[in-house]
């Protein structure tokens, strides 16, 4: 076929990244905008051996699941893949994807009966999956935005968000997962920049002004940040925005939100050529620098997993531009409370809170702790975690700025192995990328009773969920937790519990097999083919995934039924399935 041929095709299923997939004579195809059950018109857009993408053209016969998304823009803008898709299918795609990949990549047995075994290479033990955490509105959710500042073919000066897989700015300011008041600031921001002259940042030369605007809002507090990130050390202008934003207070006071108030006005400095948003460096230009918000405790039903306020205060909170906190306040709480439950504290315990960003699991978990460290790299990020520990009254927490895989290793080595401090709760909450290997190694050697990982990747999950069970833990829960409505993104909450050994078996081991490289630790052969056959359909040998490995430095055991011959001809891997394999291994972050 040829780019621009079209066809029609049944979507049968859907890919992580939210496309549709469809075969065609055995032949397999990704539609984006479709929804299983689909049968659509598709054109041919770029084909490869054994795959190829196309573009929907129209829907013939739509799907039980599909639903007309509520954004107009929703198939050009990168940021929702799923509006054509029902909420209650989406929240299955969710937890199919959570499973799927606790099967593929962490080797856990997880039937459709939502129960399982864990095969990882310790005693099995029994998982449980709980029920999908959905929103009550899985629109208006989000209390962040960062919009990138651009300019149309016009050479109108407009915000809005990147199309898909591009840099391209789509304009929307007012996307409907976050609050309505960010368009009014969004709106006043570029008629400033109009009216000073003052240009919107261009990737391509380098030069301009405003790179991106982020509007934070405290979901209990009403309070609204906006930092501007901008490509120089000064901003211009900078006393006219000032005012300029404070108007809209009465703007937002005669609409009837009088708690609704912008209280934090700053800009960050990013000269970088970089596609990371912020810089290092912070000026305030009013209010206190932070915004303030507030999240409750929910306790959670045994029996159907629903949630009721807890009769106790919520934990307050201040947050700077550059800390992280959770986008989406209303299921943060129901997170951190299936979180809390999992950890089964009784106020006697010790618990470790590793990527603890300003405190939030941290302060959650103190008022039913004995004692909370935390532990997190950026450092006004634990510049809030203290102070928002002293504005709770918890006394019992103290947090360390630094990496975790090395802080925590420190602190193991300085304390002892025979220290008095047991640690009984170890809980994660690590960036997209997982834990760091050291930092799991560490979390062994501390022997935790329990251990909670909360997740925004459940690839990545499953990997480091394989570590830990390999190296005497047994994975015990499993719940999804749908924090991004209208997305391919679901959050994920793990407990795991210490194996209690009471028997051992002795086994032999051949040296040869003991020396495995870092990375090769990873992922084993056979997970890398299914990865590539899953995703691409080819189907790859384990001499050309070495071959790959070698190319990208990373070491391979030495080959014992290697030819004997000097001029032994070896077949040498494909382009196609060495870009598979390459992506195969960005995916089990070998590389």
């Amino acid at each position: 076929m040829k780019k621009n041929d079209s066809f029609e095709l049944e979507i049968t299923d859907l890919s992580d990244d939210g496309a549709g997939i469809g075969r065609r004579e055995g032949y397999v195809w990704f539609v984006k905008d479709t929804v299983p059950g689909d049968y659509v018109e598709a054109a041919v857009t770029k084909e490869k051996k054994n795959y190829g993408f196309a573009r929907l053209v129209r829907v013939i016969t739509p799907s039980p699941d599909r639903t007309d998304p509520a954004c107009p823009i929703a198939r050009q803008c990168g940021g929702c893949q799923l509006q054509a898709m029902n909420y209650a299918a989406q929240l299955r795609f969710k937890e199919r994807k959570v499973l799927g990949n606790l099967r593929r990549i962490g080797g856990f047995e997880i039937g459709e009966d939502k129960t399982g075994q864990d095969k990882t290479g310790g005693t099995a033990s029994a998982v449980t999956v709980e029920p999908v955490i959905g929103m009550e509105h899985p629109f208006r959710y989000r209390n962040k935005a960062q919009y990138p500042i651009g300019k149309n073919k016009d050479g109108r000066i407009i915000a809005g968000f990147y199309a898909g897989r591009t840099h391209s700015i789509i304009a929307c300011t007012d996307c409907l997962l976050g609050c309505t008041e960010n368009r009014s600031v969004l709106e006043c921001i570029i008629g400033w920049m109009t009216e000073y002259g003052i240009e919107p940042y261009e990737e391509e030369n380098g030069r301009g002004m405003v790179r991106h605007v982020l509007i934070r809002k405290g979901n209990a507090s009403g309070q609204i940040m906006v930092c501007l990130v901008i490509n120089a050390k000064k901003l211009p202008g900078a006393e006219a925005l000032t005012e300029k934003l404070l108007l809209l207070n009465e703007t937002f006071r005669k609409a009837g939100e009088p708690a609704v108030q912008i209280t934090s006005i700053s800009y960050n400095i990013n000269q970088e050529a970089t596609n990371v948003i912020l810089g290092r460096e912070l000026v305030n230009l009013y209010g206190p620098g932070y915004i303030e918000d507030s999240i409750r405790r929910l306790c959670v039903d045994p029996e159907d997993g629903s949630f009721t306020p807890a009769a106790e205060p919520p934990v307050r909170f201040r947050i700077s531009p550059l800390a992280f906190y959770q986008v989406n306040p209303g299921q943060m709480e129901r997170l951190y409370s299936t979180a809390l439950e999992y950890a089964g504290l009784t106020g006697r315990e010790t618990v470790w809170d590793v990527y603890c960003g300003i405190g939030t699991i941290s302060l959650f978990l103190a008022r039913h702790a004995k004692k909370v460290y935390g532990v997190e790299v950026i450092p006004q990020a634990i510049d809030n975690a203290r102070e928002n520990a002293i504005r709770n009254g918890f006394e019992n927490v103290e947090f360390f700025v630094g990496k975790a895989e090395e802080v925590l290793p420190a602190w193991y080595e300085k304390t002892g192995e025979n220290r008095r401090e047991k640690i009984d709760v170890v809980v994660v909450d690590p960036p997209r990328k997982g834990c760091d290997e050291k930092c799991l190694e560490t979390i062994v050697k501390l022997a935790p009773e329990r251990i909670v990982y909360v997740s925004c990747d459940s690839a990545t999950l499953a990997r480091d969920l394989r570590f830990l069970c390999q190296n005497g833990y047994a994975l015990r829960k499993v719940r999804a937790c749908d924090m991004f409505g209208q997305t391919v993104h679901v959050e994920t909450v793990c407990l795991l519990s210490k194996l209690k050994v009471d028997h051992h078996i002795e086994i032999e081991l051949r040296m040869d097999e003991l020396d495995l490289t870092s990375a090769e630790s990873k992922a084993t052969y056979d997970e890398i083919k299914s990865y590539v056959l899953e995703k691409y359909g080819l189907k790859v040998s384990q001499l050309y995934i070495a071959q790959v490995k070698r190319k990208c430095g990373i070491i391979e055991r030495k080959n014992y039924n290697v030819s004997k011959k000097e001029d032994a001809k070896v077949p040498q891997c494909p382009p196609e399935k060495e870009a598979a394999i390459m992506d195969a291994l960005k995916h089990f972050q070998m590389i």
